[in-house]
């Protein structure tokens, strides 16, 4: 069961609840269901403006500039925006998940969580490169976020609130508290 996971989002929704933003931007790689899981647990009622930004598989460096271009075009200093990277870690955790187990997967993860917390940016294009036989999928959502913060010169801290891989699937819920 992922329940740190299940509580962890419950606790950012209620957070970002509390901020009352005016518009959710949402990056994911999966169509549908991407978009609607995270606004299930993080804002089942927002009835604001939700702009949805489906990632495909160029490199994590493109997305991270996508990001930035957001930021010169549609963004208004007036709005608040919540900011949602949708997308699994590696899906090579275990033997017996979904891709079966790869040593990339879990030294992927822990380098992503590290660089994270250490807003460590340049490490964070280069996963990719460093672990190629991870098997995941919320890469490059996530360098379209850090994108918008890097462009918006906004200060953030960011916090991991929970990392878990019950199905050989690594599930990481961070926020990035400004």
């Amino acid at each position: 069961m992922a329940k740190k996971t299940i509580e962890s989002l419950g606790s950012l929704g209620k957070k970002m609840r509390e901020a009352g933003p005016d518009s959710i931007i949402i990056s994911s790689p999966h169509d549908d269901w991407g978009f609607n899981v995270p606004l299930f647990f993080l804002a089942p009622k927002f009835k604001g403006e939700i702009e949805h930004v489906l990632i495909g598989s160029r490199s994590p460096k493109f997305y991270f500039e996508e990001g930035k271009k957001i930021v010169r075009e549609p963004f208004s200093d007036n709005k608040k925006y919540a900011l949602i990277a949708s997308g699994d870690l590696s899906h090579c955790l275990k033997k017996e998940g979904p891709y079966g187990f790869h040593q990339d997967g879990p030294k992927f993860d822990e380098a992503l969580v590290k660089a994270l917390e250490k807003k460590d940016i340049k490490k964070i294009l280069k996963l990719d490169d460093l672990y190629p036989e991870a098997g995941e999928c919320g890469l490059r959502s996530i360098c379209f976020i850090l994108g918008i913060l890097e462009e918006s010169k906004v200060k953030y801290e960011p916090q991991i609130l929970s990392y878990e891989g019950p199905w050989g699937v690594g599930y990481l819920v961070a926020n990035f508290k400004l």
